[in-house]
């Protein structure tokens, strides 16, 4: 049976991660469907019709599935569920509330934040803080996944799946939108980030991550990161926040800047291919695992690397 992958979207574009989640439905070996929900979100369902390895692109189109609410979604992905051996969604905020219901709605057990595919019923996944990797089989005949994208290859373009819309599984008054406010900015999001630039607790302040932290971000075009301590001293937003209990991240460079290297924020970067650490103690545990360390003050270190940079860059 085929393979259905929620797309984590915005109605005009697709967001990269669905494209790495594709990586992960492929590794079923089942063909591939992505459904794609929304109101007026038939571009993010061309994007994905492009993508390699699409077998079809589900369409539900409708001002029910405005503002993606998980009730009138996960009711769409019960509707759809017998048609599918599988059922996967990257770990988002949006799989992370559709995807359990769906599970419990269908009375199956979900494998979650899944970082390997052995088999069409073995999977990997991170436990304790990500220090343990799990295999997991599942034994249900539908599998329920969340996908943990930073682990996967993103899928490339040039497919041309046929799109197909699909009806609206029923109306729903459980809850309603009310409103929403969205961060802005020039820099990269960051879980599709290539390079990162992250501040921790010793940063001391919201003002030292504007002249410090973001200079060297915009020098590198880089995402800005903050470690969960840092978040909680008020230094920077919630979204900024790496780690176990915020985003988890593989970038090609991750830029980790005062941070200690507490287990929580390792367990969200440290699959990143280059890590480089500026810490004023040497014994801090973020350099076993940095690829390299600078010892010393980061407030004299971080300036003149950025104007290096910048110098560089002509």
């Amino acid at each position: 049976m085929p393979t259905l992958l929620f797309a984590e979207h915005d109605d005009a574009s697709l967001n990269p991660v669905t494209a790495r989640a594709l990586t992960a439905a492929l590794a079923l070996g089942a063909p591939v469907h992505v459904l794609v929900v929304g109101e007026n979100a038939r571009p993010a369902a061309e994007a994905a019709a492009k993508l390699a390895g699409v077998a079809q692109v589900l369409l539900a189109d409708g001002p029910a599935y405005a503002h993606r609410r998980a009730e009138p979604v996960a009711a769409l992905g019960v509707a759809l569920a017998g048609q599918y051996g599988a059922i996967a969604a990257p770990s988002t905020a949006f799989g992370k509330s559709v995807l359990p219901r769906i599970a419990a709605l269908i009375d199956v057990m979900q494998v979650s934040d899944v970082v390997a595919v052995i088999a069409p019923d073995t999977f990997e996944r991170p436990t304790y803080a990500g220090n343990a990797i799990q295999r997991v089989r599942a034994t249900d005949a539908t599998k329920v996944l969340t996908i943990r994208t930073a682990g996967f290859a993103p899928a490339t373009e040039g497919g041309s799946a046929p799109i197909q819309p699909v009806d609206e599984a029923g109306a729903f008054a459980g809850s309603r939108f009310v409103g929403e406010e969205i961060a802005t900015s020039a820099r990269p999001e960051l879980t599709a980030a290539r390079i990162i630039v992250s501040g921790g607790r010793a940063i001391g302040s919201a003002e030292n991550f504007h002249s410090v932290v973001e200079p060297l971000a915009d020098a590198l075009g880089a995402a800005v990161g903050a470690s969960r301590a840092a978040v909680d001293a008020g230094y920077a937003p919630n979204d900024w926040q790496v780690g176990q209990t915020g985003k988890v991240v593989a970038p090609d460079l991750y830029v980790a800047l005062g941070i200690s290297g507490a287990i929580q924020h390792l367990a969200g970067m440290k699959d990143s291919k280059v890590i480089v650490a500026v810490n004023k103690d040497e014994e801090a545990p973020i350099f076993q695992v940095a690829d390299f360390g600078l010892v010393g003050d980061l407030f004299q270190i971080v300036p003149e690397l950025t104007a290096e940079i910048a110098k560089a860059k002509g």
